[in-house]
């Protein structure tokens, strides 16, 4: 049975030039200090959000605005992107996005927290202020005297939220330039689309053909000491003539690009039945036929062959009878159920985006190729070179790594670059040894150098021993770059991955001893901490935030897990 590949990259992580993008400061933990408009007995469901960042808007302006202009203005503002009300701990949890005139600001999202009291107990995430002043500026419509002018609102801190936390009350003196002209495009999204695969056409000296036809959505682009601008983000994703996975931010008005990235996630590897065990399956049975295809999970789990090219139709593998001779789709469909069963059974997520999404799975893709990758669609497998890597199916924390970038897509969407890319990566492997359970700490040494044995990627129990730092005293300050890996998103995923292994295993490190809590207790806190409270650009101190707080949620303030959370990120110097 033939299926066309047209599976170019739709959706994928959101990225930008730095983790800390923005030119606001980063939205602080509550910590002890509680706004007094959160104690809100009388209020419920959304208006407890609105309220508590009106009070918030009031309080760090100098702005006497009445209640009903800062309501007003609170809400064109920010958007509820997400609310996610927890029955189990009488929680609830909303996931905000900054907006101005109607459009998002690219990175500028939230996590909103409430105890079971309706109090504040966390607040997590990125804000841009002043976005008028900046786009007027950038776009020539505004005197050096006017900018200085709406730049220079004065604001009131708080023990709680740092200074310029909100949006400027200097948004609303739009007088000098029509706020909705900032905002209005003079391209269109065909034009977007077309310069973006023109500038890919040129890097890859070969003409782009997406199978899939590409979109372009409209942001405000404002990273912290760049001009802002109003721009088209569009990706250009392709499998031939080689893998290619591009976000561009196209200048809305002038179509010059104003940004780029590489947003292809490449893995490790998984082999057969590469490994010569047996593995029991779920297939589907068409006429004569046996298929690798699980109806019996989600919205489907379905495994292909592209038949070692990089273009073409893609196969489902086939048999004549329930057994099949294919070792790599072997492999990359049962790993695939398992993966789905980990997250169904522990944490009732219904796939990688909660709501069924179908898990499929390509391999045999390109001649000796050594890399798998999620591309937003599908997961694709290589057969390695068998010096470098085996079969890139054959390891079951490889499988789980790389799905597990899928997960991190549709929760917190963690920028793959700096800290926030490294707790990409390092989040992915901890799903992936918790998943595979075999409690050796290492990623992907099933497949890695298979003529090596014990060789691997990465280890977690001692990160040094592949070069990675455990500490932050030896965090690695790399370019985003390529060559720089893109701000250290491997190399420095040793430190969250050593604060995982410490939580769950315990010991002693840099002369601070951590009671371990076990995988399971430990990996729960992770996901919880992934799904309600990390925001696309956290870095590793929003990251004990978060974790502090998801135990707290699950086991108590005082809880012995509680306790192993903070000294796990005591001993690697995450404050």
């Amino acid at each position: 049975m033939k299926k066309t590949a047209g599976f170019l990259l739709a959706g994928s992580l959101l990225i930008s030039t730095q983790s800390s993008v923005f030119a606001a400061e980063d939205v602080h933990p509550l910590g002890e200090y509680t706004p007094k408009v959160v104690s809100q007995t009388s209020i419920s469901g959304d208006e407890k959000v609105w309220s508590f960042l009106e009070q918030q808007n009031r309080s760090l302006t100098t702005n006497d605005a009445s209640s009903e202009a800062s309501s007003d203005y609170i809400r064109q503002r920010f958007e509820i992107t997400k609310r996610q009300p927890d029955s189990a701990t009488g929680t609830d949890h909303y996931r905000l996005a900054q907006t101005y005139e109607g459009v998002p600001i690219y990175g500028a999202d939230q996590t909103l927290h409430f105890d079971p009291s309706g109090k504040v107990s966390l607040y997590l995430g990125k804000v841009v202020d002043d976005v008028y002043g900046k786009l007027a500026s950038s776009q020539g419509n505004v005197t050096e005297e006017v900018y200085s002018k709406q730049d220079s609102k004065q604001t009131l801190s708080s023990p709680a939220v740092t200074e310029d936390v909100y949006p400027s009350d200097s948004d609303n003196n739009e007088s000098s330039v029509d706020s909705k002209s900032l905002v209005t495009p003079k391209l269109s999204t065909a034009e977007a689309i077309r310069i973006a695969q023109k500038d890919t056409a040129a890097v890859i000296g070969s003409s782009v053909h997406p199978l899939d036809d590409p979109t372009a959505t409209l942001y405000i682009y404002a990273p912290e000491g760049q001009e802002a601008h109003l721009v088209y983000m569009t990706e250009v994703n392709l499998l031939d003539p080689e893998p290619v996975r591009t976000r561009y931010f196209i200048d809305a008005k002038n179509g010059s690009i104003v940004q780029k990235q590489q947003l292809l996630e490449h893995a490790t590897g998984t082999g057969k039945g590469v490994l010569g065990d047996t593995k029991s399956l779920t297939v589907a049975q068409v006429g004569t036929r046996h298929l690798l295809r699980d109806t019996t999970r989600g919205g489907g789990i379905e495994t292909y062959t592209i038949n070692n090219r990089t273009s073409g139709s893609l196969s489902t593998i086939s048999s004549s009878s329930s057994t099949f001779n294919d070792p790599a789709a072997v492999d990359a469909h049962a790993y695939a159920a398992k993966v789905y069963d980990f997250y169904k059974e522990k944490f009732k997520r219904n796939s990688l985006d909660g709501s069924g999404l179908r898990i499929q799975s390509v391999t045999h893709y390109g001649s000796k190729y050594n890399n798998a990758f999620w591309n937003g669609s599908y997961m694709i497998y290589g057969d390695g070179d068998g010096k470098v890597f085996a079969p890139l199916s054959g390891a079951l924390d490889v499988v789980a790594h790389e799905m597990t970038h899928g997960v991190i897509e549709h929760t917190a969407n963690l920028e793959y670059e700096n800290q926030s890319g490294a707790l990409n990566e390092a989040i992915a492997d901890m799903f992936g040894n918790a998943i595979q359970g075999k409690n050796d700490w290492l990623i992907g040494e099933d497949v890695y150098t298979p003529s090596k044995a014990g060789d691997a990627l990465r280890s977690m129990a001692d990160p040094t021993l592949y070069g990675d730092p455990a500490h932050m005293d030896q965090y690695k300050n790399l370019p985003n770059t390529e060559d720089g890996d893109w701000g250290g998103v491997h190399t420095n995923s040793g430190i969250p991955n050593k604060t995982y292994y410490l939580l769950s295993h315990g010991g002693t490190f840099e002369g601070v001893t951590v009671n371990g809590i076990g995988n399971s207790q430990a990996i729960a806190i992770v996901y919880r901490a992934l799904t309600l409270y990390l925001t696309s650009t956290s870095d590793f101190a929003d990251f004990r935030a978060a974790m502090t707080q998801a135990s707290t949620d699950l086991y108590g303030a005082g809880s012995t897990q509680t306790t192993s959370v903070k000294d796990a990120f005591d001993a690697v110097g995450i404050f």
